[in-house]
């Protein structure tokens, strides 16, 4: 059957959770194609906060990138904006004269930031915040200028105003109102707000109504005027004053509008073949922000699209989850009260808890949390399904814990929780599905969940009721406790933490010694707590802790990967990735004459000897004459590199020769886990440095430093952590870095996950912030490496025990 053609305009959240949607219930039924106007595949909206920040980056916010289209057969076109829909002929066409047919259309097309009519909005440096291109711009003004003004007290100008903050600018906050978020909190829950947001250097003007953004002699804007003649200075002006839905599409192809595309409850709009979905849609008569009920319409719009026609948009009740700046807030139902109200309220100011419960009736009402939201779910739940709660009413307001849900005393949230009980208001997913996928699939990880069922992948906020349902299913094999507060072993309670910490003060240096100290219940210790501790020893004390090798894996005693038929790798090390005729020629002989029966290019830009024999390692190495490549170790592994301005004619810098130096500077860095390298040349990034554990770009005015980039089992994108103009600070930023990786990582922890632990703050203050302290850190890794040699010419030149290399019958693989 020929299938027919469905035409999103928009790529928003909305417009693609339909065709998630769609694609579920009918795979083949349409041909589908997809425009939008930004030159970006699909992105999480919310999180632009956190991009702003620094503590995310665009491919982490990324909801389906450009190969999830091609994988469903859908034709995207980005940075194409549709100007016209001729309804009579069924085509749209954008405005570079792309066009599609379509017997069904979508329109997706979201809402416009609301401008304020005041003189001076046309002015350079006036912005608004709400896609990529406003947070790249504010980015570019936060690196160049000092005073920002954001216009909005509500949550989009306040995380606007925390992230310009971030960056380094001095940021006044101006809203009309007499409160903060004042149609998401309460007086006293928006003044405890301000208060915690004033303590950390942002400024506030309420009650001002902007007059004019006054320009500079530069022509961009200098000053923001207010109507009662005062006046602050202003390099930035973010306009973060609401939205309006983008419906000047729809309308001028003459389908009705009413401050938004009119839908019925189908969300079809009065031409049968067209349907609406998302912040553009005015169903009757009002308008939605919030996601849940945008996602809520984008399953009725897919059912109807798919032919089953039986679903219907019934607005409901919704609440308001919000974390701003890192303060949990939780608002629903009437949170205000008024006559024949009561108000029941908890007020910590020190403790930074407010709560005020709204009670008729027998009934809660609504509900006010500043500072603990644990419950915030539960209460909404109460609200929404009006449970009377006068046999509850004196612990109402200590939370579920202590009452447990209606007809479930004394159960944890998660456990009282129904089946069809919301956990993630973002993308409507009740217990029951997160329960199913936990059963049928086997997760045992929160980012399992995530994956499969998409709770606790907008907000984040409802991810400790998550941990809670995983927990509850699994029980101790679910993954939720962090690393840091797990015992190290079952030879002692004691975690990675306490151990290194015991190990620097108490200036211990062997093993033997950390078992005695430590109280070790076994004291040979076991797989497991033997290479950490060994590690933690040579790493806290260089020179001094003598490395133990019947402590490390069997890959670092032999100085070559074990492969399954026990036989060996070996990868020798070009630095930079560069090598020469000569090597090349070693390298075949060595091949020819050992009767290798491999040899392979590796993704680091190295030659892998695979298949070689135990006994022939030395004699390998011998003949090869090249440093241990460390491919086997949890050390510095590759520093893999472009051509960049030496050869490549889109080069900026020298990213080779910069690759070759980083190489040999950190050469025989022994490291919690493996840790790799990459440069690039320029910002097309052809050495992959955006995955890698240190990642440094070229760009015109120097060199871009990213960390915690991992291209493993599940892949990380590097975060940007600095700019620098030279080499040398590219060698003193990037090792300063590694060496408080190497000594505050748990042992066989990744960059990206002690990253997440510590946070991008921290490394920023000890890196960046610190001079002295990043020149200290450079100085003891630098330190460090004195003491180490190359392993295969010491083992060839120093002579080899004739016996560690002996083929044995069967080999013990620890790790």
């Amino acid at each position: 059957m020929k299938k027919l053609k469905l035409v999103m305009v928009g790529n928003g959240m909305a417009g693609v959770r339909t065709l998630e949607e769609l694609l579920k219930l009918t795979p083949e039924l349409y041909d589908i194609t997809v425009f939008g106007a930004e030159p970006y595949a699909n992105y999480n909206r919310i999180l632009l906060s956190p991009v702003l920040t620094g503590e995310q980056t665009l491919p982490e916010i990324m909801l389906n990138d450009v190969d999830w289209y091609a994988e469903h057969g859908i034709t995207l076109h980005l940075g194409k904006e549709v100007v016209e829909i001729d309804r009579g002929r069924r085509i749209v066409r954008a405005a570079d004269g792309t066009t599609a047919e379509y017997d069904r259309l979508l329109l997706a097309t979201g809402s416009n930031p609301f401008i304020l009519p005041v003189p001076g909005k046309e002015l350079d440096g006036v912005v608004t915040f709400r896609d990529i291109h406003d947070v790249n711009a504010m980015i570019d003004a936060a690196a160049n200028h000092q005073h920002a003004v954001v216009i909005g007290g509500g949550l989009l100008g306040l995380e606007a105003a925390n992230g310009l903050a971030a960056r380094g600018m001095k940021v006044t906050v101006v809203h009309l109102g007499e409160w903060l978020l004042d149609r998401q909190l309460d007086r006293t829950a928006a003044a405890m707000l301000q208060d915690t947001l004033q303590e950390r250097g942002l400024d506030f003007l309420l009650q001002k109504q902007t007059a004019e953004l006054v320009a500079g002699s530069s022509g961009r804007v200098a000053s923001v005027r207010f109507k009662d003649g005062e006046e602050v200075p202003a390099d930035l002006v973010v306009m973060a004053v609401g939205i309006r839905p983008n419906f000047s599409l729809a309308e001028q192809s003459g389908i009705y509008c009413d401050r938004g595309i009119v839908v019925n409850d189908f969300m079809q709009t009065f031409d049968p073949r067209v349907y609406a979905v998302g912040e553009c849609v005015s169903h009757r008569g009002v308008s939605y922000g919030l996601v849940a009920p945008l996602f809520d319409m984008a399953k009725v719009v897919a059912n109807h699209l798919a032919n089953f026609g039986i679903a219907r948009y019934v607005p409901a009740a919704t609440s308001t989850k919000l974390k701003v700046t890192g303060v949990d807030l939780f608002s629903a139902g009437n949170f205000m009260g008024g006559d024949g109200h009561e108000e029941i309220t908890l007020s910590d100011p020190v403790g930074g808890i407010y709560k005020k419960l709204i009670v008729k009736d027998d009934k809660l009402v609504g509900a006010c949390l500043y500072g603990d939201t644990a419950d915030g779910g539960w209460y909404f739940r109460l609200i929404r399904e009006g449970h009377a709660i006068h046999e509850m009413r004196e612990q109402l307001m200590l939370g579920e814990g202590a009452i447990g849900d209606v007809g479930h005393a004394g159960q944890n949230r998660a456990m009282g929780m129904s089946d069809d009980a919301e956990v993630c208001g973002c993308n409507g997913v009740c217990k029951g599905s997160i329960v199913k996928a936990i059963q049928e699939k086997g997760l045992f990880t929160v980012d399992e969940v995530k994956k499969h069922t998409k709770a606790a992948s907008s907000c984040g906020s409802c991810t400790g009721l998550v941990e809670q349902i995983l927990i509850n299913c699994v029980g101790g094999a679910a993954d939720v406790k962090p690393k840091s507060e797990k015992a190290i072993c079952g030879c002692t309670d004691l975690n990675h933490g306490q151990v290194r910490q015991a190990i620097r003060e108490q200036h211990l240096t062997s093993l033997a010694d950390t078992f005695t100290a430590l109280n070790w219940r076994s004291m040979d210790g076991c797989s497991s707590c033997r290479p950490a501790i060994n590690y933690y020893l040579i790493s806290s004390w260089p020179g001094e802790a003598k490395d133990d090798p019947q402590s490390r894996f069997i890959n670092e005693r032999v100085h070559a990967n074990i492969q399954k038929d026990g036989t060996y790798s070996v990868i020798p090390r070009m630095w930079g990735g560069v090598t020469n005729p000569s090597e090349l020629r070693r390298i075949a002989d060595v091949a020819d004459k050992y009767d290798i029966p491999m040899v392979k290019v590796t993704g680091g830009q190295r030659i892998d000897l695979l298949g070689v024999k135990k006994e022939d390692l030395p004699k390998v190495w011998a003949d090869l004459d090249m440093p241990s490549g460390h491919a086997y170790g949890k050390s510095l592994r590759t520093v893999k590199t472009c051509v960049g301005s030496e050869f490549c004619r889109f080069g900026t810098q020298d990213s080779t020769q910069m690759g070759i130096d980083l190489e040999h500077d950190l050469f025989g860095m022994w490291s919690p886990a493996k840790v790799k390298l990459a440069v690039s040349g320029c910002p097309r990034n052809c050495s992959e440095a955006g995955i890698k554990d240190v990642g440094i770009i070229g760009v015109d005015s120097g060199w871009e430093l990213y960390i915690g980039g991992n291209g493993g089992i599940k892949t990380e994108v590097a975060e940007f952590l600095c700019k620098v103009k030279t080499h040398d600070e590219v060698m003193v930023y990037s090792g300063a870095f590694l060496q408080l990786y190497r000594e505050e990582a748990f042992y066989l922890e990744r960059t990206v996950h002690y990253l997440h632990r510590v946070g991008m703050e921290y490394i920023k203050q000890r890196v960046l912030a610190d001079e002295a302290g990043r020149n200290e850190l450079y100085a003891r890794l630098k330190f460090a490496l004195t003491f180490e040699q190359d392993p295969w010419a010491e083992r060839t030149k120093g002579g080899v025990a004739r016996h560690e290399f002996e083929a044995l019958s069967i080999e013990t693989v620890t790790a």
